[in-house]
């Protein structure tokens, strides 16, 4: 904002000499020295910027930040809980402290007998499991016109505090050992997400590591919204917020009406 080209600077009147000798005073407009940058210093010290939903040091993606009045727009799409969506990595044969592949080593495992087919069975557990939650913290009757129509829309989702939900899972790549999950959630960490590849590690008669955890989606954010490091400047950050306007009004006048 500093580097953006800044308001001219005040006049004011001043009785200078006349030129050429004359004599007798002139009446001149200057600018006001006040308003010199070198004197009033930076034109922003400071900036109110509110973070969403975090990432931890280990995971990477869609981070979303509020600027300005945009903190607000914040706290109202966190009321409106909406789900993320995460790509994360896996490796069968050894587990660790933390459920990372750069944890301490506690196990190594077999693996050989782990299909994709296999997999995906406890995959179908996990997602029929964490259902049944979101419909009992959802609070809603199932039976009423009310639940149809959220449903009919896809806004059943607890609109309070919850553990973890998954809403959605599945397989996007099986080369044992290696395989990759894409998971849908609600009110989730990227711990969490971590533990989840231990316990089908767990449930496969094996173990598992997570590699990565990286972050595609949140809320109305996709990473075609997001800006990379060298895109961080003043004209990039204020297209990014008009572009993401509309679909952030849109989605909280859905959601909180």
């Amino acid at each position: 904002l500093n580097a953006a080209p800044g308001r001219a600077p005040r006049q004011h009147v001043r009785f200078l000499p006349a030129p050429g000798g004359e004599v007798g005073l002139v009446a001149t407009r200057v600018p006001v020295l006040a308003d010199h940058p070198l004197v009033r210093g930076p034109r922003f010290r400071k900036l109110k910027i509110g973070a969403g939903h975090r990432l931890d040091v280990k995971a990477s993606g869609v981070f979303v930040l509020g600027v300005g009045h945009g903190n607000k727009l914040l706290t109202d799409l966190y009321n409106c809980h909406l789900t993320k969506v995460y790509t994360v990595g896996g490796l069968f044969g050894k587990a660790t402290d933390d459920f990372s592949d750069t944890g301490k080593l506690v196990e190594k495992t077999t693996f050989d007998h782990i299909t994709r087919e296999k997999l995906e069975r406890i995959l179908a557990v996990i997602q029929g499991t964490n259902h049944k939650a979101l419909l009992m913290h959802s609070n809603l009757d199932m039976k009423t016109q009310e639940a149809y129509e959220l449903a009919v829309k896809g806004l059943i989702r607890p609109m309070g505090k919850s553990p973890p939900i998954i809403t959605a899972i599945r397989c996007l790549q099986f080369t044992l050992p290696e395989f990759q999950l894409e998971i849908q959630c609600l009110h989730e960490t990227q711990q969490y997400l971590r533990k989840i590849v231990h316990e089908i590690g767990l449930e496969l008669k094996s173990s598992a590591v997570c590699t990565q955890v990286r972050r595609i989606r949140d809320g109305v954010f996709t990473l075609d919204d997001a800006l990379l490091r060298t895109q961080w400047n003043l004209q990039s950050i204020q297209n990014a917020i008009w572009d993401c306007q509309l679909k952030v009004k849109t989605e909280i006048e859905k959601t909180l009406g």
